[in-house]
């Protein structure tokens, strides 16, 4: 992969003066054997994240405010506060592809939580702004992530089952109320998330730098296509002006055959 080798010339050339000073010695073939036969890293992770703000800006800026990630115990969830009992493997595969797998010590699914106060625009100037999003809480788990750059392709691949399992925000320059907003698997309204295709929604998704799409002229953009994507919605409530006008459920929703491709201008 292209950019992988550039990086690893960095990396040997910023390792330079540290192996200058280093008693190095050659090895020989049963040595580096020895070494790709290794195990490779794993990771053991707990942490939990507070972003005072984050400003995206072009002319105007997103601004997403109050940001909290951690355990499921942030947005109300059974777990604790902290994002915790997960560890990461990542290995380098004999033909030179980096895998990267996420996992729980426990074996169970990883519990997450995420809030955040607000998303706005906001005028160059400061004079004006729109708040679009606010009070978000959301908690689910994580059951995979696997994470592979494929030196054949020179793609990103990323599968991920995951869930969501109470999600609450106002979207406030339309005057609504989302409540208990919960997305499952692909199976959950048949089988009620007894089996892990009920449980776990899951999602495939390759990104790789490429061309535009269609008649584009576009070349080197960020493709991100979506080969697919399934799962079981369901909103508890939609609240206008503070009361309910009822709920909403979406069963066996899949997407698929999704480009994306991603630029400036």
């Amino acid at each position: 992969m292209k950019g992988l080798k550039k990086i690893a010339l960095v990396t040997a050339i910023a390792a330079a003066p540290f192996a200058a000073h280093a008693d190095l010695k050659a090895m020989d073939d049963s040595m580096m054997g020895n070494i790709t036969g290794q195990a490779g890293v794993t990771i053991e992770l707990e942490t939990q994240v507070s972003i005072g703000s984050f400003v995206y800006t072009d002319e105007g800026s997103f601004v997403v405010s109050g940001i909290e990630i951690g355990g499921s115990g942030l947005a109300g969830g059974a777990g604790t506060n902290l994002l915790d009992d997960l560890y990461i493997d990542i290995d380098v595969e004999a033909d030179g592809d980096a895998f990267i797998s996420v996992h729980s010590l426990s074996g169970a699914p990883i519990d997450w939580g995420v809030t955040a106060d607000s998303m706005s625009l906001v005028a160059a100037d400061g004079s004006q702004s729109t708040t679009l999003i606010s009070n978000l809480s959301g908690h689910g788990n994580l059951a995979q992530l696997d994470v592979r750059v494929d030196t054949a392709t020179d793609q990103l691949q990323l599968d991920a089952a995951f869930n969501v399992v109470d999600m609450d925000f106002d979207v406030e320059f339309l005057g609504v109320g989302i409540r208990d907003m919960a997305i499952m698997g692909g199976t959950f309204f048949e089988d009620g998330g007894t089996t892990f295709t009920g449980l776990f929604a899951v999602a495939d998704v390759d990104v790789y730098k490429g061309a535009g799409l269609g008649a584009s002229t576009a070349t080197d953009v960020l493709r991100i296509d979506i080969n697919d994507i399934t799962m079981d919605m369901n909103i508890g409530a939609i609240e206008i002006g503070g009361t309910s006008i009822g709920s909403v459920a979406l069963d066996n929703l899949t997407i698929s055959n999704t480009k994306l491709a991603v630029y400036g201008h």
